[in-house]
């Protein structure tokens, strides 16, 4: 069960953390003037909680294509029984941002972004040396934007 704090933070802030030089004490702040009152080290304890328990994956920008580094769009064909080994596998690298499972051949996906092509390029390999199983590279030739934000609770 998610505490009132854990829904307000996973719903009020998917997208738009303030970017100034203390951002938890800033949505401490916007919290507390909704009648919520917390402060910034309660904030990054729940944040650290959230994570701890496998609920958020990460807290950090997500950048425009192509605006820093470099980054791809990648697949496997993952046997069905070793999607959870390898999903771990893959999310125990920095650089891949997310993973997902689709009813494909191809069923796990993620995205890997890096400094430089050159750098994805590594992590792709060594996931596929990881792993045993080939990486399907598939770079973004034109790119779209789609709101990944929506509410959780109203």
């Amino acid at each position: 069960m998610l505490t009132h704090l854990e829904k307000q933070l996973l719903n009020d802030y998917q997208q738009g953390i303030p970017l100034v030089s203390e951002p938890y004490s800033e949505i401490a702040r916007e919290i507390s003037l909704k009648g919520f009152s917390v402060s910034e080290q309660e904030i990054i304890d729940t944040l650290s909680s959230l994570k701890e328990r496998g609920l958020i994956s990460r807290v950090g920008p997500v950048f425009q294509p192509k605006a820093v580094g470099s980054s791809t769009l990648a697949a496997i064909a993952v046997p069905e029984n070793r999607l959870v080994e390898v999903a771990d596998i893959v999310s125990g690298f920095t650089q891949v941002n997310h993973n997902y499972e689709r009813e494909h051949q191809f069923n796990l996906w993620f995205v890997v972004t890096a400094g430089t092509q050159i750098e994805v390029e590594q992590v792709l390999h060594t996931i596929e040396q990881k792993t045993g199983l080939s990486v399907m590279n598939l770079p973004m030739e034109q790119d779209y934007h789609i709101n990944l934000g929506f509410p959780l609770w109203c």
